[in-house]
């Protein structure tokens, strides 16, 4: 298997199936679970815990620009061909409520526009009854091979 041979989406998909071994990114913030992968969209299962805590004893708002910028990231992931990459422009997060700690949440990324340079997406961190924690827009630039 050569990821620089295979889409975005089969790479996820390989991820997804733990073909391809997760980044240490998604161990040190509580990413357990790739728990869906199709073009344009992805959605992973986060935990925060002990470790993302801020000096107020509450979870770090770290813990969701990370997560945020991980599934946005991974849905624009998913629509590039194969030997493209990507980086993120901009980040911009709503914290909509604190994070709980020991909770199982759903982070969705979505794709909203794909241009020929840039793909902007969307991504939302929810608890399992659908409460809205942190929402974000990301911008990620499309990186291709010289």
């Amino acid at each position: 298997m050569n990821p620089q041979q295979m889409t975005g989406l089969e790479i996820m998909q390989a991820f997804q199936k733990g073909l391809v071994p997760a980044p240490g990114i998604a161990k040190t913030m509580g990413m357990d679970e790739v728990a869906e992968v199709e073009y344009g969209r992805v959605i992973f299962v986060a935990t925060a815990d002990e470790r993302h805590s801020n000096p107020l004893g509450g979870v770090h708002g770290g813990f969701a620009a990370t997560v945020l910028d991980s599934v946005t990231g991974c849905a624009t992931h998913t629509v590039l061909t194969a030997g493209e990459g990507y980086g993120t422009t901009d980040l911009a997060i709503k914290m909509c409520r604190p994070m709980p700690f020991n909770k199982k949440l759903i982070a969705e990324g979505k794709v909203i526009n794909t241009g020929k340079n840039l793909v902007i997406s969307e991504g939302y961190l929810r608890d399992e009854d659908g409460k809205l924690y942190a929402h974000a827009t990301a911008t990620n630039m499309i990186i291709r091979q010289k």
